[in-house]
Formats: C-alpha cells, structure tokens, sequence
C-alpha cells in the first residue's frame, strides 16, 4: 500500500499517482471504490453488478473521469439513446458514474489535481442527470422552511374544501401532514394500517411503523413515532371524517377503492399537487425532502438529535446529522434564546 492509499488491481507492487499513467489511475481508483463497497457491506452480487455498468460507461467516456465534462456525458447518453437503451437503463448509467465521481471527489481530488492539474467538477449536472439520479444521499438543496409548509398546508386544507372529490383531497393533507410532521419514508406511510394509530399511547398519541426500513438483509425495523404538533387531531379527523368515504380495507392511506398507496404513487401526488399550487420551482420539494424537514425543524427548535434520530428510524446519528440543515439564522437565534433564558433567569434572582 502506497502513502496515497492506492492499490494497483494486478496485485502488482502498488505506485504513487506520479508513476502511473491516466489508466491505471482511474483502474486504481475504480478498486479503490470496490473497496469501500465491501467494508459498507454490500454483496458481491451487487457489487458485480454496479462494475459492470461503471465500466461500460467509463468505456464509452473514452477519457478520464476527471476529464469528463458535461458534453462528454451528454454524448454517452446519446450513444445509449441510439443503442436502444430503456430510461431507466441510462439512469443507471449515469447514476453508477456520478457514484463514481463522487469517490474521486472525496478520496482523490488532491492527487488528481497534484498530478493532472484538474480540479474536479462534477460533469452531471442539472440538465444532464435522469430524475432520480441523486448522490447516494441527502439532498443538497435545502429543505422547505416551517412558513413554506405552513403555505403548502393551508393550500391543501381549501381543496379540502372545494375539491370535487372530498375524500381523496382529505386523504392527501393527513398523509403529507403525517410524512411531514413524523418524518416517515413514503413506503413507510404507504404500509400503515388503520390499526397501526395508537391515540392513546404515550401523551400525544404515537404511530407504529411496523415496515422500518432496516439494515441490508436484517428485515423491517419497527419503531414508533409520536403524533407531534396536533397531528393526532389530523388523523382523528382522517379516520371519522374521510376515510369511511373510501373503501373499507386495513390501510390506513387508501385510492377509492381501499388499495394500498405505492410509494411512487405517493411522490406522483406530491408532484401533482405542487403543480397545482403553482409555485416556482425553488419551492417545492419531494417526500422526502419532508422528512428532511422534519429532521431540521425539528432541530432548529431544540429537540434532541438522538430524540430525532430514534423519529426517523436512523441506524446511526450520523446519518441524522446528514439531514439536518439549518437555516441561515440559526446560530443568531440559538443565541437569542440562549441570552433570553440567561436575562431572564438573573431577572428572576435580582427580584427574589
């Protein structure tokens, strides 16, 4: 092992970046990526898998990833195009590429620069990426503001109001209310059940998330989640008022006909109604950019991290601390509160 950290594939005595030429760095740096695959635990199958279409896609680069530019992108898409290749096979193109680059970014942008003089950027950008083409984590935009979702909210509650269709409308505000306010993934809220509300657990009422998403291959992983912010009066109101509107099944959130909500279905709605509200695009937002919202809200009003760790359903309060993002003022605001509590304590010790 050289002081770079490289590892030559070959099994031949390893080099530094000076010593080897564009090639055997990038296949250097594509082990490297396989290395970090196995010690997060992915399977070999996966791992077959996913270097089986980084390397098609480096194929077709025909230059170093670091080289890469959006054109360059642009013109391997183009070439699956021409070859016949499904969106979603691209989708996977680019996704294993811009994983792939992100590896260069994190682990190797110094020695590139060092040795190639580039600085990395990233070719696959916003007029290039297939939707759902993310980072392999949370999204980098930031996430809808309180007064945003109060906005969004209070658009929902007059289609209540004067939808057409009562039920569904009612149906889309307790389910983004609940994704919103609990936090929940969409394939979490699209598995409950109508017996999986428990109001009288606990002092707000909780939610048993029986299908948490789980570590690969351990299976569901259960928790339960508080109703907060009066979401329990929500979901009262969705279970007295509106879901006896809709067919009767176990699910908690329904079609007309009683049929369980997919989690793309989920997003599809959320899209749709965004559209409706008519808002720009800076504005809106996914299912799970809720959840980042509730993570940083959450946060920004002095929940515990740990305390929204177990809400989300997080392994690690790493990964928690990956969702929250808080706002451009929130260190000013820490600071009022924190001298307001101390003002007014010294105030109450000056009187007695």
């Amino acid at each position: 092992m050289s002081r770079s950290g490289l590892r030559v594939i070959s099994g031949a005595a390893a080099a530094s970046p000076s010593e080897l030429d564009g090639e055997s760095f990038q296949a250097a740096c594509v082990d490297g990526l396989v290395a970090s695959w196995t010690a997060r635990g992915f399977s070999p199958v996966t791992i077959e898998n996913n270097m089986g279409v980084l390397e098609r896609f480096l194929d077709l680069l025909a230059v170093p990833a670091w080289e890469a530019g959006p054109d360059d992108v642009d013109r391997v898409v183009g070439e699956l195009v021409a070859r016949g290749a499904a969106a979603s096979t691209r989708r996977g193109y680019v996704q294993a590429f811009k994983d792939f680059h992100r590896f260069l970014v994190a682990r190797k942008a110094a020695e590139i620069e060092a040795t190639f003089g580039v600085v990395l950027e990233d070719p696959v950008d916003e007029f290039n990426a297939a939707r759902h083409v993310g980072n392999d984590s949370v999204s980098t935009r930031p996430p809808p503001t309180p007064e945003r979702m109060g906005e969004f909210f209070a658009f929902l509650r007059e289609r209540v109001a004067t939808a057409r269709k009562y039920a569904p409308a009612g149906r889309d505000y307790a389910l983004f209310r609940t994704l919103y306010h609990c936090g929940l993934r969409a394939d979490e809220a699209a598995s409950l059940e109508r017996a999986d509300l428990h109001f009288g657990r606990g002092p707000f009422g909780k939610i048993h998330v029986r299908f948490g998403k789980g570590a690969r291959g351990s299976g569901p992983r259960p928790r339960w989640v508080p109703m907060l912010d009066r979401l329990d009066l929500v979901l009262r109101w969705y279970l007295d008022d509106v879901r006896p509107r809709m067919a009767d099944s176990r699910a908690l959130f329904c079609d007309e006909g009683g049929g369980v909500l997919h989690r793309g279905t989920i997003r599809n709605r959320l899209r749709r109604l965004l559209e409706l509200e008519d808002r720009p695009d800076t504005e809106r937002f996914t299912p799970h950019g809720l959840r980042h919202a509730c993570a940083t809200h959450n946060y920004e009003r002095g929940v515990d991290l740990v305390a929204i760790q177990q809400m989300l359903g997080h392994w690690h309060v790493g990964t928690t601390m990956r969702y929250v993002t808080p706002s451009a003022t929130f260190i000013e605001d820490a600071y009022r509160r924190a001298t307001s509590v101390t003002l007014a304590t010294l105030s109450e010790e000056d009187e007695s």
